[in-house]
């Protein structure tokens, strides 16, 4: 017999991982055995009596159950001890789901084992009460609707007897995933009408399902399968770690490999897998690249901690010689990168946006004005003046500045507009540039070059062979352009971005959520020439945390509304995680002094690593880093360049830092009036009250982000009064 394409099924990968390693190591060596000779006398080959299952030796005590999907296609099922594979067969089931076109395999007799052993010890019955019969938790949902939601039929009747949440979560972890996503958000209180919108239908399948076509389901993305050697490598020896480089969920993979008109936009909470569908459209993006050509896409994203992180998953994802053919960058890196290549020795020190605020200051005591603050100049040179490029005070009268909050009269335009000139001045004589006056030139410098393009092209129209003053054809700078933490960007990065690449097929990925906009950058896409309407997509399922810190995060949000980049609205409606644990601890306390005994006790009591302290304010890290020195635990810092000492089991930065990261356990420290929100920003609330609500949002988005770094456990802690965020 000659070779055999065989693939692993996701849930099966996820049963094999519990297995002794020696097994696991028989696996893969089985595997390649089999796809080279499955008639191999050692491998004992058979089909199980008139089905599609068939077995195969791993070694002496395991069998391997396989799926024939047609032809030379087998899917490896399930790993199971010998005896358990002939004996009792009617306990396996599998089927092509009639909604999502997937294969689905499921063993009765397992799924009804992690029922029974999900639960908590029941506490004992009350001697003088009669024991009262628990309802049925689906009972209200008959089984036609079950199925209609994309529920496996064979589990059915062990649905039916569900009365507990703690059976529903054993049946959960074992069940294919739509069936626990339904099941879960039903259980939330979702409606049926609601869950087949949010749930069921972004991975329905877009053609009618033939449930007996094994070959046309095994290439669905519902069917999450492995497909070489190194994939099933990867995940049997690195596990959680190996699975994203995997398996994308199908509503994910349509995303990385579907064909766009122009620019599209994928947003959704933390948690739900942005990064990971950029990353992998990066590698969809190359790998239909022409061979050479150096570094045809740009990957980039808003803070260079961020950037490092994506070059090194893009490695591990894909390997080296796709990350070759991409720069990964920061944004004002690349900004910066592109002005020095044009003024050649013309270098200025850079200032941050901390630093241009002093520079406000002084020139605002030297001008004596009081009427506007630092802040407020600062974003508004940045964000209009600079974001929209505006050259004259002409056009900075009739500029729009949607998001600014405070109007503006003429005569107020006119003072800023001098204040600003001046302010320039001030940094030019000082040989001093923000980063913000980079972004900006740097978006001129790329815009010229895109205007020289579409000459070009105009000019070769009526003379083909016509090639420009070097004698070389003008090309963009990137064919595409892949943008993670897109809400973060300003105005001026945007039209940079845009610039690089000319508009067409694929030209602009961009990933993320306004809901976690830290830095104040409000945009429209579509007014800087990036047109996503028609192709933007919203992720929902958060494979990060637990549905508890969710519910709490979400919270922390209020009533706020938030855009989705495009002068539109968005929200979280569907948002939900899978995984079940503890519900979030708020703790107050008297003083700062014994908040911090509490961080200690609390640090203490989790005894591991992947533990994090966030504070809202720079002088508190140094507080806590102190004061668990003393206790001797080892903790280190955050910086702009990372943690200190990555190895370090506690890790203590502000709120902004915590961006991009995630723990297994997290302590969200000093979140009390006062803090959070700051105080400065309550001051703007009567004279400014459009600034007071941004800023305010600002913060809970910030407070947001803090709460959702956490995986497993979140502990709230506060001194004096709790902030007005909290639940």
């Amino acid at each position: 017999m000659s070779g055999a394409t065989l693939r692993l099924l996701d849930r099966a990968e996820k049963e094999i991982l519990k297995l002794p390693r020696s097994v696991k190591g028989a696996i893969y060596d089985f595997q390649h055995k089999f796809r080279t000779d499955p008639g191999n006398k050692g491998l004992r080959f058979k089909q199980l009596k008139n089905s599609q299952l068939y077995s195969a030796r791993v070694n002496d005590d395991y069998r391997a159950l396989l799926l024939h999907a047609g032809g030379t296609e087998y899917i490896l099922v399930a790993v199971k001890p010998r005896g358990e594979v002939y004996d009792h067969l009617d306990r396996y089931r599998y089927q092509i789901n009639p909604v999502t076109g997937g294969i689905e395999f499921l063993d009765l007799v397992v799924a009804e084992e992690v029922i029974g052993d999900s639960g908590r010890p029941e506490p004992a019955p009350e001697p003088s009460r009669e024991p009262v019969e628990a309802a049925p938790l689906f009972a209200a949902y008959p089984p036609e609707q079950l199925l209609g939601l994309g529920v496996a039929e064979p589990l059915l009747p062990l649905i039916a007897k569900i009365t507990t949440e703690d059976e529903l979560l054993g049946l959960v972890s074992y069940a294919p995933q739509l069936t626990g996503e339904v099941l879960l958000a039903l259980y939330d209180g979702t409606s049926p009408e609601d869950v087949l919108e949010q749930v069921t239908a972004p991975v329905a399948a877009a053609e009618e399902v033939d449930t007996e076509d094994y070959a046309a389901a095994l290439a669905r993305p519902a069917t999450a399968v492995t497909t070489a050697d190194a994939d099933l490598r990867e995940v049997l020896e690195q596990g959680d770690f190996g699975r994203w480089k995997v398996y994308l969920h199908p509503t994910q993979r349509k995303l990385v490999e579907r064909d766009y008109n122009g620019p599209a936009r994928v947003s959704g909470g933390p948690g739900t897998g942005k990064t990971i569908v950029a990353l992998h459209r990066v590698k969809h993006l190359v790998d239909r690249l022409p061979a050479g050509g150096g570094k045809a896409v740009l990957l980039t994203t808003f803070n260079k901690n961020l950037a490092a992180d994506l070059e090194q998953r893009l490695i591990a994802l894909a390997g080296e010689e796709v990350a070759a053919r991409v720069h990964i960058t920061n944004v004002d890196k690349l900004a910066s990168e592109i002005v020095a290549e044009t003024e050649r020795g013309r270098v200025r020190r850079r200032l941050d946006d901390e630093k241009a605020r002093k520079e406000w200051d002084a020139l605002l005591a030297e001008e004596n004005e009081t009427r506007w603050d630092a802040g407020f100049l600062h974003d508004e040179w940045s964000q209009v003046i600079l974001g929209q490029g505006l050259r004259t005070q002409a056009e900075y009268f009739r500029a729009r500045r949607a998001g600014r909050g405070r109007p503006l009269n003429r005569a107020d335009r006119k003072r800023i507009w001098n204040l600003t000139e001046r302010y320039v001045i001030r940094l030019e004589n000082n040989n001093l540039s923000t980063l913000r006056q980079v972004t900006e030139r740097a978006a001129q410098i790329e815009a010229a070059r895109a205007r020289d393009r579409a000459a070009y092209r105009a000019r070769q129209a009526d003379t083909p062979q016509l090639q420009d003053e070097s004698g070389m054809r003008l090309r963009p700078r990137y064919q595409h352009v892949v943008v993670d933490e897109a809400q973060d960007l300003s105005a001026a990065h945007w039209r940079m971005l845009r610039a690089m690449v000319d508009p067409g097929p694929n030209d602009m990925f961009i990933t993320g959520d306004t809901h976690q906009r830290i830095y104040g950058n409000h945009v429209s896409l579509g007014n800087l020439g990036i047109a996503i309407r028609g192709r933007s997509s919203r992720l929902t399922l958060s494979y990060r945390t637990t549905h508890e810190i969710l519910s709490t995060a979400v919270r922390v949000l209020g009533g706020e509304e938030w855009d989705d980049l495009d002068d539109g609205r968005d929200d979280l409606a569907g948002y939900r995680s899978v995984l079940r644990g503890a519900v979030p601890e708020l703790r107050g306390f008297p003083t700062w002094d014994a908040e911090l005994d509490g961080i200690v006790e609390q640090v203490k009591a989790w005894n591991g690593d992947s533990i994090a302290v966030c504070v809202p304010e720079r002088r508190m890290v140094a507080d806590v880093e102190t004061r668990l020195a003393k206790e001797g635990i080892v903790a280190c810092a955050i910086t702009a360049d990372g943690p200190r000492y990555v190895e370090a089991p506690v890790h203590i930065g502000t709120m902004h830092r915590f961006k991009g990261l995630e723990y297994q356990n997290m302590i969200i420290a000093g979140v009390a009036e006062g803090l959070v929100p700051a105080a400065w920003i309550t001051r703007h609330a009567a004279e400014d009250p459009l600034r007071y609500r941004r800023d305010m949002r600002t913060a809970r988005s910030l407070l947001f982000v803090a709460v959702t770094r956490a995986r497993d456990n979140a502990v709230i802690t506060w001194h004096g009064t709790k902030s007005g965020f909290l639940p």
